[in-house]
């Protein structure tokens, strides 16, 4: 079934604590940047709950236009929602070491392609 993509914001959206839907769920797929943000979800047992990780296959319309230009890390942020779209990822991001090699990882990529300025 395919999941349905939300429109591009306008300001007569309804409002969420003050926020549209666009940006709360901007804010959200951002943190999947975050390896140990993902880390955490996985220690409160979030990412085995089935309604979430059907929230986290609906968040992949933020892999195309015009929705990936509105991601300030799309680089980590989408190979994130990429990798928790697998089980066995979902499983192993709970060890705090996979986090940490995440993180360096993100590190090394950011210093290299600073490089070249």
């Amino acid at each position: 079934m395919e999941q349905s993509t939300p429109p591009v914001p306008e300001d007569e959206d309804p409002k969420y604590g003050g926020y549209s839907r666009f940006e709360i769920e901007l804010e959200f797929v951002q943190s999947l940047a975050n390896p140990f943000y993902l880390n955490h979800l996985a220690s409160q047992k979030i990412l085995n709950e089935p309604a979430f990780v059907a929230y986290l296959a609906y968040l992949r319309y933020w892999t195309r236009p015009p929705y990936i230009k509105y991601l300030n890390y799309p680089g980590p942020t989408l190979k994130h929602l990429e990798l928790l779209q697998e089980e066995r990822f979902r499983q192993d991001i709970i060890s705090p070491d996979l986090a940490q090699t995440l993180a360096a990882e993100g590190v090394k990529a950011s210093v290299d392609w600073h490089k070249g300025d």
